[in-house]
């Protein structure tokens, strides 16, 4: 038998290549568990804040600004009008309805206070909430804006929502009878007592309901929980929590408007979905209600509101990004949209999540909320790379799932393409072919995609550099690198501007819009061709300037009369993400330019009738001459943020 012989400097590579195998088991064991102790910080952390949002009387309920609910207990009273000419009720009110006109005045981020006014036929009325000091209960005063108009009466109707234990009486003990101006909520573990005073009357709905009360319209009505109060002191109550709320809009000195019109389109929007026990923000209550049960959440427009919210709550900003990013781990990316009765599995939308969560995190330097939030934000990105590729290019997709064809999105791949976009019928599209067989993508190279996920990948490394996540920084800026050498291709030196290129003939498209100037996030073009694009396009009136900008396709464009949705209409998060790409660039009169007209554009609807539309008409600024423009929709308040970015009050990305 041959001995086995080892020699020396084999022996010390031997024992060298064996420390080395066992350290690296050591750093990559102690990773494991370091990385696992910070997701579990991470969940914890995040549980707490959810705990915390899910408490008090607040405006909760998605389907009803004219429900106040009380949480844990789901306790609601809801105020009800009645027309005494025509014996309608008027059970539930949302911005949007075509019978009552709303304007949403104020809300703060803990429903401290809230104000609106309605009009219904022929009532006009002021609601105001409060809470307390405590914050335990809640006053409200309803007021009557013209007593010699109103013909109406005011139902005060409190329940318990969503399947909550409990019961509403108007008997206390069940035994002794109370008077008509006391109602009790029972629950398992305590009692709450509902006080209202004004001119009761007789109401067939109060009879059916049994702990119903009605009361005459002409004069003020009052609500109070907890406690007895006089309407004296409810009127200071409400005096003092409006004064609270104004004290915080007026610490934002200069830009008083726009601070106040980010804060009620975010605020009056936070809903509770008892469904997943969690407080969120639709983008809009018409969008959330009905058939989309209860919420939606749109991927990108909520990672807008997430960035919008870091300046007027931070609890809520987090709520907003974890809750959008957390649905990869159903669907494998960030889909299209995420509501109560439908999940988007085919498509996503632009991949905006990690430039808005390095911008919320650099605001409050929390870094569990980015290691709740990194890996699935990594599969996201990887999912773009891997699911939307075509020969180095990033396109446009919708991949086909079993089932697909008995949901809504059955209709055309292109169409469900489009909506991959987030720009639904832009002419950027039309007549742009569409694999359906094999790739399930457009032919189409698109300039803003690969813009918008250069910045991405750009972002996502920044964030794992801050979290100690080195292998996955390197990854990250080589392929941010990779894309945004195969996004300089689509430079048109002729034509000074990047260009859409269609992959089936290779040629460029001249259709141009807003999403042409997004390589400017990517930091690709250089600084004569970003003055090109600027100079040749930005202040071009042909195109893009004018006395409201910018357009969602260029004004010279045939598809720009269209004046429906993405063909011609102005929407802030295209004016937002040209800004984010000039903040890379020194171009400090186009920046202010962008600033100040997005802001005017905004505020002339906002002053004067408290509106903040999806989109805009970008020859007259109207926001409401089509029908397909939300007029209290989320991100609206982009036009107006960019001002608090300006102002420091906001943290650039």
């Amino acid at each position: 038998m041959k001995k086995l012989i080892i020699y020396p400097d084999r022996m010390k590579l031997f024992l060298v290549v064996a420390n080395i195998m066992v350290l690296s088991w050591m750093l990559i064991s102690c990773s494991s568990e370091d990385h696992t102790a910070s997701m579990q910080e991470a969940d914890y952390t995040y549980s707490k804040i959810q705990e915390k949002l899910a408490k008090g009387w607040n405006t909760w309920n998605t389907n009803n600004v004219l429900s106040h609910v009380l949480l844990p207990e789901d306790l609601s009273i809801n105020l009800i009008l009645k027309d005494n000419k025509t014996g309608q009720y008027l059970k539930s009110a949302l911005l949007g309805h075509n019978d009552e006109h709303i304007q949403l005045l104020a809300h703060s981020s803990d429903g401290s206070y809230t104000e609106l006014t309605l009009k219904w036929n022929e009532n006009a009325i002021r609601v105001q909430s409060a809470t307390t000091r405590e914050g335990e209960d809640q006053v409200v005063l309803v007021t009557p804006l013209d007593s010699m108009t109103n013909h109406g009466s005011l139902i005060i109707d409190a329940e318990i929502l969503w399947g909550h234990e409990g019961m509403v009486t108007n008997s206390y003990d069940f035994i002794k009878t109370a008077g008509k101006d006391t109602v009790y909520a029972y629950f398992p573990t305590h009692r709450i007592d509902i006080y209202t005073r004004g001119i009761h009357v007789n109401d067939p709905y109060c009879i059916q309901k049994g702990c119903a009360q009605a009361m005459n319209l002409n004069a003020p009505v009052t609500v109070s929980t907890g406690k007895n109060r006089s309407k004296e002191e409810i009127f200071r109550i409400i005096d003092q929590a409006k004064e609270n709320l104004a004290r915080t809009i007026r610490a934002s000195e200069g830009q008083k408007d726009v601070y106040d019109l980010v804060q009620t389109v975010l605020n009056w929007n936070v809903i509770y979905d008892p469904s997943n026990r969690r407080v969120i923000s639709p983008v809009s209550r018409i969008w959330s209600s009905g058939w989309r049960g209860g919420y939606v959440l749109f991927g990108w427009d909520n990672y807008f509101a997430a960035y919008m919210f870091s300046v007027v709550s931070k609890e809520l900003a987090y709520a907003n990004l974890i809750e959008t990013t957390k649905i990869v781990d159903k669907v494998g990316f960030v889909p299209n949209h995420n509501a109560g009765n439908d999940i988007t599995f085919d498509h996503s939308e632009p991949p905006v999540g990690s430039l808005m969560t390095k911008a919320v995190y650099l605001k409050f330097k929390d870094k569990w909320l980015l290691n709740e939030v990194f890996d699935r934000l990594l599969k996201w990105n990887l999912w773009w790379s891997t699911s939307r590729d075509q020969d180095g290019y990033l396109c446009w997709g919708s991949d086909p799932y079993p089932g697909m064809e008995k949901s809504f999105y059955n209709t055309t791949g292109i169409q469900r393409a489009k909506w991959e976009s987030g720009l639904d019928n832009s002419p950027m599209y039309d007549h742009v072919p569409f694999d359906s067989i094999h790739t399930h993508m457009m032919a189409l190279a698109d300039v803003g995609l690969m813009s918008i996920y250069v910045a991405d990948c750009n972002a996502l490394a920044f964030i794992a550099s801050e979290i100690g996540r080195t292998k996955e920084k390197k990854e990250l800026l080589e392929r941010g690198e990779k894309y945004k050498q195969k996004l300089n291709t689509l430079w048109d030196e002729k034509s000074g501007i990047y260009l859409n290129k269609r992959l089936d003939n290779g040629e460029f498209s001249h259709h141009i819009s807003p999403t042409n100037f997004y390589p400017l996030l990517a930091k690709a073009p250089t600084k004569e061709q970003a003055e090109r694009m600027i100079r040749e396009h930005f202040y071009n009136p042909d195109e893009f300037w004018g006395n409201y900008i910018m357009p969602s396709i260029a004004r010279n464009d045939s598809a720009f009369r269209d004046n429906n949705y993405w063909r011609g209409r102005i929407w802030a998060p295209m004016n937002f993400l040209v800004y984010l790409g000039l903040l890379n660039y020194d171009f400090p009169q186009a920046r202010t330019d962008l600033v100040r007209k997005s802001k005017d554009l905004l505020l002339k609807d906002w002053i004067s009738r408290h509106y903040i539309f999806e989109n805009y008409n970008a020859i007259t600024g109207q926001g409401d001459d089509v029908n397909n423009s939300d007029n209290f929709y989320l991100w609206g308040g982009l036009l107006g943020f960019m001002q608090l970015m300006e102002n420091k009050v906001a943290t650039a990305p």
